[in-house]
């Protein structure tokens, strides 16, 4: 990693009383595992050094996008936890003093399945959250189901100190249910690891969809009265052009920070945790739930 050791005390995760400072790192990811780790850990500096006491990073952000294809080859991509991609993460989160949600690996369980899997380290580099995507598609674009079980460790929330947090990956940011469940359960800031872009035939049937995955993120920050935090890799892989745009989403469901569609970015923002108590006193949208009616949900 290079640098000198933070001591913890040194940076707080509030950048101001009431305020979290996170990093977004929004990157390209070449077939050079070691060039990856390289480049990742120089952006995690960089989003230290801007004072973002959490950094979030992309999908699967050490290498390309892989499940394009069903290619068996592949497989060997998974690594155990701890691996090396999970102690290159606990390395990098204790040399920048930064809680890191470390955007997504490809994960080989001790039971030989195989999962997409955010781990969560505090400033000293301890692993202190592990969440198992739960929502895994499968289309003509995206064969995720090929490569990863449904995530089997419920919704995890992890509290740092300067907020709750939870991770989603990706295709959970389709699923209202998801952001709701952290929410009951005292997430304040919500962190959604991303790989999606355009197939040429995507941009030309559904032109609209960029939009459409920033309005179902900003709707999930203003139902449930949260910060959305969406890190999306950019740059071309193939026929698929990721769309960057990362960005981050206030409670009231506004974007007070976006990053590029074409380029590589390190985003900082400060999260002004008092919005997340004014809008749900406000509106009351969880304290006004009926969920004795909700019962079609679950069947």
């Amino acid at each position: 990693m290079g640098g000198r050791q933070v001591d913890i005390m040194e940076r707080h995760v509030r950048s101001r009383p009431g305020a979290v400072r996170v990093g977004l790192v929004q990157a390209c990811a070449s077939a050079d595992f070691e060039r990856n780790l390289a480049e990742t850990a120089r952006r995690i500096r960089e989003a230290a050094d801007l004072g973002a006491g959490i950094v979030c990073l992309q999908e699967l952000f050490a290498g390309p996008y892989f499940a394009r294809t069903e290619d068996p080859a592949h497989h060997a991509r998974a690594e155990p936890v701890p691996g090396r991609t999970s102690r290159f993460l606990a390395r990098a989160a204790a040399e920048c003093g930064v809680v890191l949600v470390g955007g997504s690996i490809y994960e080989r369980a001790r039971n030989g399945k195989r999962y997409n899997t955010t781990l969560v380290f505090d400033r000293s580099g301890k692993r202190v959250g592990k969440y198992r995507k739960m929502h895994v598609p499968h289309d003509a674009c995206y064969y995720e189901r090929y490569y990863f079980e449904p995530g089997d460790l419920g919704y995890v929330q992890v509290r740092t100190p300067g907020a709750t947090i939870a991770p989603l990956i990706c295709y959970d940011q389709w699923f209202p249910e998801a952001a709701r469940v952290n929410a009951l359960r005292g997430a304040e800031i919500l962190f959604y690891p991303t790989a999606i872009g355009w197939f040429p035939e995507f941009r030309r049937e559904e032109p609209f969809s960029q939009r459409r995955w920033e309005d179902a993120m900003r709707g999930h920050a203003s139902m449930n009265g949260v910060f959305v935090v969406a890190v999306n890799r950019v740059g071309r892989e193939g026929d698929l052009k990721f769309w960057g745009g990362s960005f981050v989403a206030d409670p009231f469901g506004q974007v007070i920070a976006r990053a590029s569609r074409t380029r590589e970015q390190v985003l900082v923002a400060d999260l002004d945790l008092d919005r997340v108590d004014r809008s749900r006193s406000g509106w009351g949208f969880l304290a006004n739930r009926r969920p004795e009616t909700y019962h079609d949900l679950t069947r």
